[in-house]
């Protein structure tokens, strides 16, 4: 596993090593000893989620506040997806910014997003599956949100505007400006 810093704290992008032959390929998806040994962060992860998602759809940005604040571990296995996480931790460096990163099926790249972010992605191909590990259980009550076109924030999806589909909860996010601190 090879594990790139993303210039957000403790947001990373994990590389599997990947085993090809004419057969297929294998790769481990996560061991908890190698996670924690060349990130320094607890890989205990508690919940599992799958998405799946046709072109176009964009989800988040979504978090979880208070006792239920989650970190995740995503990965993409059928398709694309623009993945975004935005740091939200007030006494970060890097509050405000956010990262975008390519994950697909094929490139097999992870997304380690810590607590304190909001987490979105868009559908770049036609449709997609897309896994999250999560450090904590899903509380309905803590959930939180920035609208996904906030104009601070200012993140291109890579979706033209006539074909985003956005769902009607995502629609009622509020704005980054207003956002209650995670």
């Amino acid at each position: 596993m090879e594990i790139e810093q993303t210039g957000l704290k403790d947001c990373l992008i994990i590389k599997p090593r990947v085993f090809e032959d004419p057969r297929g390929y294998f790769f481990e998806s996560f061991n908890q000893d190698t996670f924690e040994e060349k990130t320094g962060l607890s890989g205990r992860f508690v919940q599992d989620n799958q998405s799946y998602s046709s072109y176009g759809v964009i989800r988040g940005l979504h978090a979880q506040t208070g006792e239920f604040a989650q970190a995740k571990l995503v990965r993409v296995t059928k398709g694309e997806v623009l993945d975004v996480a935005v740091d939200v931790r007030p006494s970060s460096p890097t509050y405000g910014k956010h990262i975008a990163v390519r994950l697909s099926a094929e490139n097999k790249l992870q997304l380690y997003i810590p607590r304190g972010f909001v987490h979105g992605f868009s559908v770049l191909s036609e449709t997609a599956e897309f896994l999250y590990k999560c450090d904590n259980f899903f509380n309905k009550a803590s959930e939180t949100g920035v609208i996904y076109n906030d104009a601070d924030l200012n993140i291109d999806w890579l979706i033209p505007e006539e074909d985003q589909a956005i769902s009607d909860k995502d629609l009622l996010l509020k704005p980054f400006s207003v956002l209650q601190h995670i």
